[in-house]
């Protein structure tokens, strides 16, 4: 079911000259297509620090390229060499100019003052933005090329296997830890398979010269970054160490995306030089706590403060593991040795969903991320351990006589106010605030399970009339001092949308807008289907924890969900359409009927079934309805394209969760699918499809 160009009033591409068959360019042009997606979100996260707190910038930069790249491949005359030309460019450009972030104010979702180098983030977001959709247009075009010459189904097949290989490929090379080198070389391989061979010679030397050249540069790049002794990778950031002395004492500076995180220090010479270390074993009633939990434990320090008063066990839960590997190889004590220490590599949230130990004393250490959750707009790593109900679940795991404590660099007395109301609210009582310092303001909340439990320097004087109410699981933007989306995000929003706008019509050559008018509904869907995918990705994160595992289960699992519908499509006589978006509205109201706040009440078995049931039937159900109506379109790429620039409307309007919390986007996400179902075409309507 090939287009035919004089019908879609499009130019006729010049046959892509290839060896091989168009199923495996399919196949490994998406590959190409999602690895390099999710390698650019980490790189450059990694390198300019503005992008660990806006990672789906990048994402929706992607989404942008990938819809021009599909619209482009039914008029390009040539192969994408600019791609691989400004992938060599970007990777140039940032690796000249890094940028660290000032991370101050109390209008972002994070928190933090840094000084900012580099180039200023209005210069560095359009750029990455930019080269992002360009970069990803190139994939993008060679995978529309294949969809010109397949049915639409099986194209679509084809380009979702090609999908959960990229996404298998790059969650593998996670785990093992493989530096961006391995990455870089996985896409110049994959650029030089798809746009060099089967060309004449003189002809093969060119594309080769365009395509190599830049690719190779971006590999000198990645090579010396790799290749540094002090950088390493985990899952979540680039980590970087560095050794000095200060009195003496060796000391341990691990830095993460370019931001200084934590330090290595023996626990005697810590408290010695910051004794509000200590005040969470001064402030509990009960001394020398037997079991104690460690929330955010990272190289150890934190542990061996907790042995050193008293301590017979530590559970030592931390996320990263290359952080924990640091502190066992590095620290110099040696917390991770002792025998008295049990380490977990978890989510802090997730661990106490899953075990009924009861512990002594409860301490969140220092948990600031400094990064987002990969496909969540708002999401960080530990946002579901500040919520009211994370501090009803630590109350829950305390034994008698027990207390709960955290304490972090806070920086504003809103911010300490606002953890210290959300403690006296799960506890029933008030909690012990000490703040130390003036400008810093680094404080210390510890609250007994009974007011009994606690020994407080002084009385908290309670939360002022303008403190934020507490944190929620719904939303859980614990540094989101107003009640409204921040200025800063919707300038952002709306010129990502201009962008869009300009962007689509410039590559699509005046054509674009016409040829996707017809499929109003299809771009409707595909912005439903984002905010679905952004609804699941953090509802598995709050039931199971926000590691990187989670989210490529997650990321691969909605894939999977929608291969299902196409291959049930392909195979199966399926409902009309009217009957397929009923099911739908049904598991949006499912999802909206039972919470994640249910779900959390449930054994961890019970909950993975029934949280991929509710999970994933809608998802299910709108590709139904997607594959049905795709097959039915005149010009597959234009309608393909549409779907794709939808996507990018849900990308933006994810940021609503801000306002209205991540329940609240099964409810834009149902207005979205009604447009959708209104706007599908009067002869499907009215053939009941």
């Amino acid at each position: 079911m090939a287009v035919d160009s004089s019908t879609t009033g499009t130019t006729a591409p010049q046959h892509w000259n290839s060896p091989f068959g168009v199923k495996p360019r399919l196949v490994a042009a998406s590959a190409l297509m999602l690895f390099l997606e999710l390698a650019l979100i980490r790189w450059t996260g990694s390198n300019v620090v503005h992008l660990s707190y806006f990672s789906n910038f990048v994402l929706l930069g992607s989404f942008l390229g990938i819809g021009i790249g599909i619209l482009r491949a039914g008029r390009a005359q040539r192969l994408p060499y600019y791609s691989p030309v400004m992938l060599g460019l970007l990777v140039l450009v940032i690796a000249w100019k890094p940028v660290t972030v000032n991370r101050s104010g109390d209008s972002v979702i994070y928190f933090t003052s840094l000084d900012t180098s580099g180039p200023p983030v209005w210069v560095i977001l359009p750029i990455v933005f930019v080269a992002a959709a360009v970069v990803l247009a190139g994939p993008a075009e060679l995978v529309g090329r294949c969809f010109t010459e397949l049915p639409r189904l099986t194209a679509y097949r084809y380009d979702l296997i090609g999908s959960l290989s990229g996404i298998v490929l790059f969650t593998v090379l996670s785990f093992l830890g493989a530096p961006p080198v391995w990455w870089g070389l996985l896409v110049t391989a994959g650029f030089i398979a798809l746009m060099v061979p089967g060309q004449r010679a003189t002809a093969a030397v060119l594309s080769g010269a365009l395509v190599a050249t830049p690719l190779l540069a971006m590999l000198g790049v990645l090579l010396h970054e790799s290749t540094r002794p002090e950088n390493s990778w985990s899952p979540y950031y680039k980590v970087q160490t560095s050794s000095s002395t200060h009195e003496n004492t060796p000391l341990l500076t691990i830095t993460v995306n370019g931001v200084p995180h934590q330090q290595a220090i023996p626990a005697e010479k810590r408290l010695q030089w910051e004794p509000q270390y200590g005040l969470p074993y001064e402030r509990a009633a009960q001394k020398n706590p037997e079991n104690v939990l460690i929330i955010g434990a990272g190289s150890g320090t934190d542990v061996a403060i907790a042995l050193r008063n008293g301590a017979r066990h530590v559970d030592a839960v931390e996320i990263d593991p290359r952080l924990r590997d640091i502190g066992r190889e590095q620290h110099p004590d040696r917390p991770y040795q002792d025998p008295r220490v049990t380490s977990h590599i978890d989510d802090g949230r997730a661990f106490l969903s899953r075990t009924d130990k009861k512990y002594d004393l409860i301490l969140l250490a220092l948990p600031d991320s400094l990064t987002l959750v990969n496909g969540a707009s708002s999401l960080r790593l530990e946002s579901y351990l500040f919520t009211e109900q994370a501090f009803e679940s630590a109350r829950d795991h305390l034994a008698p006589g027990g207390a709960f404590a955290m304490y972090n660099y806070y920086r504003e007395t809103w911010l300490i106010d606002r953890l210290a109301s959300t403690a006296q609210k799960a506890f029933g009582h008030k909690p012990c605030v000490d703040k130390v310092g003036d400008d810093l303001q680094q404080a210390v909340v510890t609250v007994g399970l009974t007011a009994a439990d606690q020994s407080c320097g002084a009385e908290w004087a309670g939360a002022s009339a303008t403190t934020p109410p507490p944190a929620t699981d719904n939303r859980p933007f614990l540094y989101l001092f107003t009640d409204r989306i921040p200025s800063l995000y919707l300038i952002t929003i709306g010129l990502i949308l201009v962008a869009g706008l300009i962007g689509v019509g410039v590559a699509g050559g005046g054509s674009s807008y016409r040829r996707m008018r017809p499929y109003a509904d299809l771009f409707l869907l595909g912005a439903g289907f984002m905010l679905l995918e952004t609804k699941s990705i953090t509802g598995f994160a709050l039931l199971f924890g926000t590691t990187w595992v989670v989210n490529a289960i997650v990321f691969a699992g909605v894939l999977v969900a929608v291969l299902a519908a196409v291959e049930v499509t392909r195979k199966f006589r399926t409902p009309p359409l009217k009957t397929m978006y009923v099911v739908l509205f049904g598991g949006l109201l499912l999802s909206w009927v039972f919470p994640d706040s249910w779900l959390l009440g449930m054994p961890v078995g019970l909950r993975a079934i029934v949280a991929v049931l509710i999970a994933f039937l809608p998802i299910f159900a709108a590709n139904v309805i997607f594959a049905k109506r795709f097959t039915d379109t005149a010009d597959g790429t234009a309608g393909f394209g549409a779907n794709l620039l939808g996507a990018l409307l849900g990308g933006c309007l994810e940021y609503a969760a801000l306002l209205i919390g991540f329940d609240g986007l099964i409810l834009v996400a149902a207005l979205l699918y009604i447009g959708a179902f209104l706007l599908r075409p009067k002869s499907l309507a009215t053939a009941g499809r």
